[in-house]
């Protein structure tokens, strides 16, 4: 599956890439949620304190699975189980992750 590019000279501009990536209002905050081990879908939705609607969660870890961000392992038994976890290439993005919560708690909610 190819990733959308939205504009013509994507390839271009990394900070572009990298937000197109991240892009979508969970897909940051679940990222962040993964960088502390593996994670069942259920868990994830409980984290997010139950804000993101079950669909809304599941196209989320599919975009982030097909970006290669996110490695998605289902067990075969009843009733199913998933795991999520971090990919390497997920992985990479803890440091861009943690200076944003960094940020974000200084100048957002330190600010209010």
């Amino acid at each position: 599956m190819t990733r959308k590019q939205r504009h013509e000279h994507y390839i271009k501009c990394p900070v572009e890439a990298t937000l197109d990536l991240l892009g979508g209002k969970w897909k940051g905050v679940i990222l962040f949620l993964l960088i502390d081990g593996v994670k069942r879908f259920n868990q994830i939705q409980k984290l997010l304190d139950n804000k993101v609607s079950q669909r809304m969660l599941t196209n989320q870890l599919r975009e982030m699975e097909a970006d290669g961000l996110v490695h998605r392992k289902v067990y075969a038994q009843v009733p199913p189980k998933v795991e999520y976890s971090l990919t390497e290439k997920g992985r990479s993005l803890e440091p861009v992750l943690v200076a944003m919560r960094d940020w974000g708690q200084i100048n957002v909610i330190d600010a209010l």
